[in-house]
């Protein structure tokens, strides 16, 4: 550009310009490399530094992204470059990217954080370093389980973890203390190696040369936790069964067949009275999922893989489970087995109410899912059988055989309703409600469901303040809660129902859940029957559970009562005693302000014809069958119909602005736009226009979107032909 400008004046100034320029932009193109090279030496000096470390560590940008990775982190979870750490840790920690993004929060306030964490491995230390304001280091250390019950480094025995090299992984307090300090390595603390376990061995501690007795315990993953326990006095006893009888952990000796031969106080007491000379192990616990002789002989052998298993105690008054280490033992030249164990009875209780949650999730979302398909193909048989009676009267042959396949389909629709509300997604149409009332209303029919040998006896409280429920699905729980207390008792008895009123000064804490503070309707259906044992219990309110013969229950009804009765907000509980009874007690929360009832409205009287009417509706209904019959049946009752198959075809039939629509029919779920969404869309041209939502089950998002809708109604599947036909026509009219 100077050499064409036509004044010297001008390309002199643009010559300075574009000196300056390609100065400036030379000076930051070599900053910009000066940094990337430090950025680069800074990190390979931060990965030589931390590549020999024996916890996975990881160096990572503020977002998540590993851009190093030391062998132990490679090793263990196979990460890349270029993946988040979150992704990296997904299968080790339930929520990784909640506990990733406290600890970063953390760290950009004080530089570092840390947190231990139970994971079903074990507990875990995730420490975070800042770096720069570009990078983060990560750290991941398993931190072992002492066993003591009072914290990872809390006070207990002296203990050293070890990895398969011989490498010191961890070290509690208790072993700090006796060594003076942290080691690496088995030779900085025995004398001689290889380690005599079950036997004296001299160690090198801060005050000197110290004799102790060594134990191993297998911890998992190639890792051997080490106790150093005080020597006995008689060291020409050592490794005898004697030197055991006073240690503060549960122990039991058994011969190489599996018979118990002696055990220790700990162990006396952990197992409970079962225990005894001469009873064999299969006795005492169970649930190893192969032969225990085969689990014996590989650890007199010298075979075994894995020495610790998780086993259930076979004790009556209660659950127990503990983890048992087998280790092979010479007393007085005869071989003995022993076995360590530990009380392991809250872990598996923490995991079975993992396993438990999220098989109840998984469930719920199968039955959601099975039910909303079943109740559209339902939809489709009810509706099409409708059809047929329409052209049949009752002297027709086949005016029964439809009959019977429209009552069928009732059947199934009512087992469909179970599964919904077990998963809690069906339809709840709340009311305040007065048990007394309804309790009346039911009595008859409870009656007629106990029979003659069963007697049923009511009590209320004289002050019974309203609550709020589906009078429809509460009577369907104390139905299932009746029927099965006449069950419990085949030679007869009484069944007792109370109601009363409760009042909460303090929350109430049972079976894993909290009962806020507040006033409360208690509901108690008592028998006199055989009872539930113990173990079985936590698993009446399981789907599908039942200790019922084949064909005399499906294991729903409880489910089913355990599900309306927490969509409806309240809580229920049951006690049992063996021989004596059960007693559920369900608690509804009364209701605040009780609003006026207006007087009751005279029923108008219905017409025994379905009405027939005028105008336009546009039917959108993904379901062809369900399509079919919805249309129909409308144009059978004088409506024209336009169909759609999907909310993006009713949008464009809607772009026709001389098209009058009257009604819009569509269901809610449906491929890619939902019901609430396109009807929103559709009614900002045609704000008039009112709405029937027609859905197999009422998800969360309806229930949150209706209100913004106005003029909209909601029509549950299955419906019929009348059903269909008398929500249209109140609608319109």
């Amino acid at each position: 550009m100077a050499a064409l400008a036509p004044e010297p004046l001008i390309q002199l100034g643009l010559a300075v310009g574009a000196t300056v320029l390609m100065g400036l932009g030379f000076a930051v193109t070599l900053s910009t490399r000066q940094m990337r090279n430090k950025q680069a030496s800074t990190m390979t000096a931060i990965g030589d530094f931390i590549e020999k470390d024996a916890s996975p560590s990881f160096v990572c940008t503020p977002d998540g992204e590993v851009l190093r990775a030391n062998a132990a982190a490679r090793s263990t979870y196979a990460t890349r470059r270029g993946e988040t750490l979150a992704g990296t840790l997904r299968n080790t920690f339930a929520n990784p990217g909640g506990i990733l993004f406290r600890l970063k929060a953390s760290a950009e306030v004080e530089g570092a954080a840390r947190e231990d964490i139970v994971t079903r491995r074990g507990h875990m230390r995730l420490a975070v370093h800042e770096m720069d304001a570009d990078h983060l280091l990560w750290r991941l250390e398993a931190v072992p389980d002492t066993g003591q019950g009072r914290g990872t480094d809390g006070p207990g025995l002296p203990m050293i973890m070890v990895g398969r090299t011989g490498a010191v992984l961890y070290m509690n307090e208790a072993a700090r203390t006796l060594l003076g300090g942290r080691v690496k390595g088995l030779d900085a603390v025995f004398d001689a190696l290889p380690v005599r376990y079950g036997q004296v061995n001299q160690i090198a501690t801060a005050e000197g040369p110290v004799d102790v007795l060594a134990t191993q315990v297998d911890a998992g993953a190639g890792r051997n936790a080490i106790y150093l326990l005080p020597p006995p006095v008689d060291v020409q006893n050592t490794g005898t069964w004697s030197s055991f009888e006073d240690l503060p952990v549960p122990l039991v000796r058994f011969s190489p067949e599996g018979k118990v031969r002696s055990f220790n106080r700990k162990g006396a007491d952990l197992i409970g009275p079962g225990l005894g000379e001469d009873i064999h192990i299969s006795e005492l616990m169970e649930g190893l999922g192969r032969p225990i002789a085969d689990w014996l002989e590989e650890t007199v052998s010298g075979r075994a893989v894995q020495q610790s298993e998780f086993l259930r105690l076979k004790r009556a008054d209660k659950e127990m489970f503990v983890q048992v280490a087998l280790n092979r033992m010479s007393d007085q030249g005869e071989t003995s087995i022993v076995a360590v164990l530990a009380d392991a009875t809250e872990l598996k209780t923490l995991e079975a109410q993992f396993v438990q949650s999220q098989k109840m999730q998984a469930i719920g979302q199968l039955a959601g899912g099975v039910a909303h398909d079943f109740n559209n193909l339902l939809t489709a048989i009810s509706g099409h059988c409708d059809l047929l009676l329409l052209r049949h009267d009752q002297g027709d042959s086949d005016y029964s055989d439809l009959v019977q396949i429209n009552q069928n389909a009732n059947r199934a629709a009512a087992l469909v309703g179970q599964l919904l509300a077990f998963s809690r997604k069906q339809t709840l149409r709340p009311e305040e409600l007065d048990l007394r009332d309804t309790m009346a209303d039911l009595t008859h029919l409870l009656n007629r469901l106990v029979g003659e040998k069963v007697r049923l006896s009511l009590t209320h409280d004289p002050v019974l303040k309203p609550i709020r429920a589906d009078k429809r699905q509460l009577e369907q729980v104390l139905m299932n809660l009746v029927v099965n207390a006449r069950d419990a008792m085949p030679e007869g008895g009484e069944i007792e129902i109370e109601t009363e009123c409760v009042t909460l000064e303090e929350p109430l804490e049972r079976d894993r859940v909290t009962v806020p503070v507040g006033e409360y309707v208690c509901l108690r259906v008592i028998d006199a029957g055989v009872g539930i044992p113990a173990d079985k219990l936590q698993k009446v309110f399981e789907p599908f559970y039942t200790t019922k013969k084949t064909g005399e229950g499906t294991g729903l009804g409880l489910s089913t009562a355990y599900g309306i009765v927490k969509q409806t907000g309240g809580f229920i509980f049951v006690d049992s005693t063996l021989g004596r009874g059960t007693c559920f007690s369900i608690m509804f929360p009364v209701i605040e302000n009780v609003a006026p009832r207006p007087a009751p409205a005279p029923k108008p009287v219905q017409a025994s014809e379905p009405k027939h009417g005028d105008g336009v509706i546009l039917l959108v209904e993904d379901e062809a069958p369900v399509r079919a019959f919805a249309s129909r049946a409308l144009r059978l009752r004088g409506y024209t119909v336009l169909e759609a198959d999907s909310a993006e075809a009713a949008l464009k039939t809607l772009e026709d602005e001389t098209l009058s629509v009257d009604l819009f029919v569509t269901d809610v779920v449906m491929p890619g736009k939902d019901g609430p969404s396109w009807v929103r869309e559709a009614l900002k041209e045609r704000p008039e226009v009112r709405v029937v939502f027609v859905s197999g089950y009422a998800e969360d998002r309806l229930n949150n979107q209706q209100d913004s809708i106005p003029n909209s109604v909601f029509l549950p599947k299955p419906f019929s032909l009348n059903d269909l036909a008398e929500t249209v026509h109140k609608q319109l009219h």
